[in-house]
């Protein structure tokens, strides 16, 4: 597993990650709307040399084979 980076809820995702890991933050982080996510972060690593981008609540997202696949945060 390789470190990648952290940001924000709401700032911008690193340019490296695939337009569909991309797509895929923007929509769950329209569904936070109306969540104080001010001390939310997203954490990106590389696994096999693919994203994995998990928020602090638990929620992750992953790209394997050209596909999202995105494993919810359970309460």
């Amino acid at each position: 597993m390789q470190m990648g980076t952290r940001w924000a809820v709401g700032a911008e995702t690193p340019a490296r990650l695939p337009q569909l890991v991309g797509d895929a933050v923007k929509s769950i982080e329209a569904e936070l709307e109306g969540i104080d996510t001010s001390l939310l972060r997203w954490t990106l690593t590389w696994l096999e040399g693919n994203p994995v981008v998990e928020l602090d609540d638990g929620t992750v997202i992953r790209y394997s084979g050209g596909e999202v696949f995105v494993v919810a945060a359970t309460e």
